[in-house]
């Protein structure tokens, strides 16, 4: 089994900046990539962006140029680097690890995040 536990949420004003951090751990082999999606009130979710072992990055476009990803692959982690942040992008936010052949997909427990002034 996986554990993946995200943290670094929070309430923030319009323009500023958050970094959620999600650490993995239980039986880790073959990560084919980690993922940040969110879900915000009476949405569904939907996928924010994602690394893959080979550290390729993608984005939802409503997010490029204002949110990074990154993996630490040593600690088992992936990072989401959040800039100029806007109401609109207040959601739980989930980490999402998917691995092994065929592949499982696992999540965390989500991090809350508020932007509101």
């Amino acid at each position: 089994q996986v554990q993946l536990v995200e943290s670094g949420g929070g309430l923030v004003q319009p323009g500023g900046s958050l970094r959620l951090s999600c650490s993995a751990s239980g039986s880790i082999f073959r990560i084919k990539a980690m993922r940040w999606y969110r879900q915000g009130p009476g949405k569904q979710r939907e996928l924010v962006a994602g690394v893959t072992v080979g550290v390729s990055t993608n984005y939802a476009d409503s997010v490029k140029g204002r949110f990074t990803i990154s993996r630490d692959a040593a600690k088992n982690a992936v990072y989401l680097q959040m800039n100029s942040l806007k109401p609109e992008d207040t959601a739980d936010y989930y980490c999402n690890l998917e691995q092994g052949i065929p592949p499982i997909n696992y999540w965390g427990q989500g991090t809350q995040v508020t932007v509101s002034s």
